[in-house]
């Protein structure tokens, strides 16, 4: 596991102790990494009855793909794993959204980067982190780094990649969610 991961059973404590805990999925344009994220993370919580608990949503930190639709082969990939995310329009992140959300994932390091640069408080420092962290297999060794490579214009490979790295931490993170508030954890009553 990469040195600057923080300890993979923790999750940020809710900001508010009322309401859904937030959670912000982000890549560059909001149409590969990340949407597919949502899709799986939101899947992941409502199987495990956290639907209520959770909400979530994505953004991109680049503002090239503003309002449109997933891109294809990425769509295309979440539908054949039984997803549907027909109904995503991308949106670009802004510096005063960090501090609604209780944690904002990035899918690599120039995401977290950009993400780190617009934090003034290292509270809200704290709750901004990569999305592999939370995938109880990431090794020290990881080929990726603790990131999820971005498929964008590469072969479909590259997005079933994707999809396999967001799975495994969306599940890791749901189990960790569900410890952090207080709720069984998936599969056990």
């Amino acid at each position: 596991m990469p040195d600057d991961t923080p300890a993979l059973d923790t999750v940020p404590a809710p900001r508010e102790s009322f309401g859904p805990y937030r959670v912000c999925l982000v890549c560059l344009g909001n149409i590969c990494r990340s949407p597919m994220a949502e899709a799986v993370l939101r899947e992941e919580l409502a199987r495990a009855g956290l639907a209520e608990a959770v909400r979530v949503e994505s953004a991109g930190t680049g503002d090239w793909h503003l309002g449109e639709g997933m891109f294809e082969p990425a769509r295309a990939e979440l539908a054949r794993r039984g997803y549907d995310a027909s109904g995503h329009r991308a949106r670009q992140i802004k510096r005063g959204w960090l501090g609604r959300y209780d944690l904002v994932l990035a899918m690599d390091r120039a995401n977290l980067a950009n993400l780190r640069h617009w934090v003034s408080d290292e509270g809200t420092a704290s709750r901004v982190r990569l999305l592999r962290w939370f995938d109880p297999a990431l090794a020290a060794d990881d080929p990726y780094q603790g990131e999820v490579p971005d498929p964008y214009g590469g072969p479909p490979e590259g997005y079933a990649l994707a999809f396999e790295l967001v799975h495994a931490a969306a599940a890791g993170l749901t189990e960790r969610l569900a410890r952090a508030l207080g709720l069984p954890a998936p599969g056990r009553p």
